[in-house]
């Protein structure tokens, strides 16, 4: 049978409190004591119970993980990278899998129920009003990927969506395109909608470049396909903005299959940099995301508010860059 606290206190020949002491990060035991503890711990091959030690600390060390977007390849890398830093900094995320959901409450109450320490939204669709949910029920909270403001009512972290539409107006002006597209995810999406304003607003500056708009049902490949297929039956223009790779990748696949030629018969560039958008057969022209980072720095605000509860909102906001790859005709010289 397993080994318990008590049997290791009664190996030691301590009490089974000092036991505790000595796997609680911050207690105060002797070093005599830690010694005698991780000896008879490891001759016993004892491992601490920290669902059990919760109830003494009041910290069960779980961070609620919660997403709405399971249909986007980059979730796949958003959340191993999560799973990685939060258990590399000795927590465990619970997921939580908001796909068919658009109110906060019944998220807060099952992440209650399973008493978590903090909450991380990973989403660049839902709006300020939902992490403020998460917060006003009283976790700690940072919203990943969340829209930037100069005033965050919670700890944002991620990038300007306006911004990034200017800089795909930007790469398919100097290109020479006259006749381009956006096509977003949701319109109800934050994200669709900033970076729909950066690229309307970088392109007015341009009068002779016309501009239509679209949007697919999600943020998805089927998505951008299916919307990709519909622009292909009426008058479609020379490029495209789809503001997400896995729309990109979609219609990629749609303009293929109607024998039209990328990018001679059509320019297409996207926003993430995921990993598909690499791949030899894709090779899509993309703004890149800095992902990695983003989440270092979301784990790093929820570790500071865990240790600080009143830590001031603050919003972090990280570069994008243009990656240069087949899916554009070259810059005109």
């Amino acid at each position: 049978m397993r080994a318990t606290l008590k049997d290791v206190a009664k190996r030691a020949g301590v009490s089974r409190s000092a036991v505790s002491r000595t796997f609680t990060n911050g207690a105060s035991v002797s070093i005599k004591m830690r010694e005698r503890v991780e000896k008879a711990a490891k001759e016993l091959d004892y491992r601490p119970n920290f669902l059990a030690s919760s109830l003494t600390t009041r910290r069960t060390k779980m961070i609620g993980l919660v997403s709405n977007n399971f249909h986007n390849p980059i979730f796949l890398e958003v959340f191993d990278l999560f799973t990685k830093g939060l258990q590399e900094r000795g927590l465990r995320p619970l997921l939580v899998n908001l796909t068919k959901e658009v109110e906060a409450q019944e998220s807060i109450d099952m992440l209650h129920q399973y008493s978590v320490d903090g909450v991380v939204i990973a989403s660049s669709t839902l709006p300020p009003s939902f992490a403020k949910a998460f917060r006003d029920a009283g976790f700690p909270i940072v919203h990943s990927f969340g829209r930037h403001t100069s005033s965050p009512e919670v700890h944002v972290v991620g990038i300007d969506n306006v911004e990034c539409g200017r800089i795909a107006a930007r790469e398919l002006i100097k290109r020479g395109y006259k006749n381009v597209g956006f096509l977003g995810g949701p319109k109800s999406a934050t994200s669709t909608q900033d970076r729909f304003k950066g690229f309307e607003e970088e392109l007015k500056k341009s009068p002779e470049v016309n501009l239509s708009c679209t949007y697919a049902g999600a943020y998805s490949f089927d998505a951008g396909r299916a919307e990709m297929l519909q622009l292909l039956e009426r008058q479609y223009c020379e490029a495209y903005f789809c503001a997400d790779d896995v729309l990109s990748i979609g219609a990629l696949s749609a303009i293929q299959d109607a024998g039209l030629k990328i990018p001679v018969d059509i320019g297409i560039i996207g926003l993430n940099d995921m990993e598909m958008a690499g791949w030899e057969n894709i090779a899509l022209t993309t703004i890149r995301q800095p992902v990695a980072q983003i989440i270092d720095a979301s784990i790093d605000l929820m570790i500071a508010m865990l240790e600080e509860p009143d830590h001031f909102p603050e919003a972090r906001l990280f570069p994008c860059q243009t990656i240069e790859r087949k899916t554009l005709r070259p810059i005109k010289a």
